[in-house]
């Protein structure tokens, strides 16, 4: 996936809002990127053009040199809200949308059932989303995105409205699966840990206009495990990324006072 000079401009009214400044980022495959910053930097804009539910006001994104030009099947978006059918059971989610893309009962339900036996979910596959928790409707969720093979997972903060323990289940359970079935992934959260914990790479954005401020390399093994969440390597990352979200300022008037 590439994006090139990315801009993004919002009118409202009388005035122009700049969402983003010219973004330019290459993701490779089986990568897996996290985006964080300060709110208002454009983070789910970029998401929302990748996902080709918006158009860049300049500039392209790209999916195997292809222009992204709407929704597309090889992208698998999954919000913050569950976006669950709540008449259908964790089972006929997983597989609506390969029921619409017209795969065979027997296949769609085999495909349908690895996924939701990789996400944990296999004692409630016939259980209606009401009788499932936070993190398993979004298990659900995230099975459901794999299960359409899309070369490409988009995920805007999904774990955000979870409590921290269940969050930080969600994360490993994400992580297996994505051990398991690699797909390119871009992660966008506000959880400065949760960015370390999973990320090849994180990306630091800054706002006004929204643009890249740093990209950060996380050397840490996978799998990730609890003694690397507290090893000093994590603790020097974590320490690095949070300075670069949140002193973004100084940074900024120190290069200008230089």
């Amino acid at each position: 996936m590439q994006i090139r000079d990315v801009r993004k401009v919002f009118d409202l009214g009388k005035e122009r809002f700049v969402a983003l400044g010219g973004v330019s980022l290459d993701l490779v495959d089986n990568e897996f990127v996290t985006v964080v910053g300060p709110s208002g930097c454009g983070k789910s804009t970029l998401m929302n053009i990748l996902a080709g539910l918006e158009e860049p006001t300049s500039g392209t994104a790209l999916v195997d040199g292809k222009p992204v030009n709407g929704p597309s099947p090889e992208r698998g978006v999954i919000f913050q809200q569950y976006a669950l059918f709540p008449w259908l059971t964790v089972r006929k989610n997983v597989e609506f949308g390969l029921k619409n893309a017209g795969v065979p009962a027997g296949e769609r339900r085999d495909r349908a059932q690895h996924f939701i036996d990789m996400v944990g979910l296999t004692d409630f596959a016939d259980a209606l989303p009401k009788m499932l928790s936070g993190g398993m409707k979004q298990r659900c969720a995230i099975a459901r995105a794999y299960a359409m093979n899309p070369k490409i997972l988009l995920m805007d903060e999904p774990f955000g409205a979870l409590d921290a323990l269940t969050r930080v289940r969600m994360q490993e359970h994400l992580l297996q699966t994505w051990e398991q079935e690699k797909r390119t992934v871009m992660f966008i959260t506000h959880d400065v840990d949760e960015a370390v914990y999973l990320a090849n790479r994180v990306v630091v954005m800054a706002a006004r206009p929204g643009r890249i401020h740093k990209i950060i390399d996380v050397n840490l093994p996978y799998p990730r495990t609890e003694e690397v969440r507290l090893s000093p390597e994590f603790t020097e990352l974590r320490n690095e990324i949070w300075y670069a979200v949140y002193h973004q300022d100084q940074v900024d008037d120190e290069a200008v006072a230089s």
